[in-house]
């Protein structure tokens, strides 16, 4: 993964969660090197064209398809990722592949309902809720980059809070379940059933990409799927409880995140 900010210590911004020492490495003749290249590409070659096959086949499908084909597909070395906002992929994977992990990103700055939301849903679902932290407490980010960071720099923030630990908490993995739509923002307009995510070097099943605010209302309902209860307070979409505000009725459901920034992703997604 590349450096993002080159400033900050290598244990501040990791290569996929793990900073490796110059000093601890084992010089590797070009042979080897180059024989490890060929394998990676032949490895991500065979994934993109797994991928594409996926998109022609399950676009369009139901969740519970896509969800199965990716279960089958990578068997243990799939995950889901959840904010907690709501447990509809929750409770459509677990109903497909019972067991399964999902991530967890406690910022340290969530809302007691969220952290609330993740231990109901690990009492009510056959889950494996993995709880990730990031490398420093909000104390000790703070005496290292001052104070209210999500203030004065919120994408650097999020890149230490929730970029940084996701890719820590993906490496075990070769596939990850997520709840994105295309609806939500512009920037996901194009998202696909299944995509190749090439930052990360892994495959990206997003089941319930074509559902409308309409249809995961419906599903909710239907099956009285657990909801944070903030969604009932104005806050459609919800992350860290300093960066998200209530939202007027109407209005666009992420406009309440990082509100008046202009920023509409952490960094996560896009």
């Amino acid at each position: 993964m590349p450096q993002l900010y080159p400033c900050l210590p290598a244990t501040l911004c990791g290569n996929r969660g793990n900073p490796v020492s110059p000093a601890q490495t084992r010089p590797a003749g070009p042979e080897f090197i180059a024989l490890t290249a060929r394998k990676r590409l032949e490895e991500v070659i065979g994934m993109e064209r797994l991928v594409a096959g996926a998109v022609d086949a399950l676009t369009d499908a139901p969740a519970e398809d896509v969800i199965k084909w990716a279960t089958d597909t990578f068997g243990d070395r799939i995950c889901i990722t959840s904010s907690m906002t709501d447990a509809v992929l929750i409770h459509l994977a677990s109903r497909v592949r019972p067991g399964i992990d999902v991530i967890f990103l406690d910022t340290g700055y969530h809302f007691a309902e969220t952290i609330g939301t993740r231990d109901a849903v690990s009492a009510v679902y056959p889950v494996n809720v993995i709880n990730v932290t990031p490398s420093r407490t909000v104390e000790e980010q703070d005496a290292e980059l001052g104070p209210r960071l999500y203030g004065r720099n919120p994408d650097l923030c999020c890149y230490l809070r929730k970029v940084v630990p996701l890719e820590r908490a993906l490496d075990p993995y070769e596939a990850w379940l997520t709840g994105v739509r295309k609806e939500e923002t512009s920037a996901r307009s194009d998202t696909r059933v299944v995509e190749w995510d090439p930052r990360r070097q892994m495959v990206k099943v997003n089941p319930i990409v074509g559902w409308t605010q309409e249809q995961v209302d419906s599903y909710i309902a239907e099956h009285g799927v657990l909801i944070n209860p903030l969604v009932y307070d104005g806050y459609p979409s919800i992350g860290c409880s300093t960066c998200t505000a209530r939202v007027e009725p109407g209005a666009d459901p992420r406009s309440g995140r990082w509100e008046g920034t202009g920023k509409t992703e952490c960094g996560i997604h896009g």
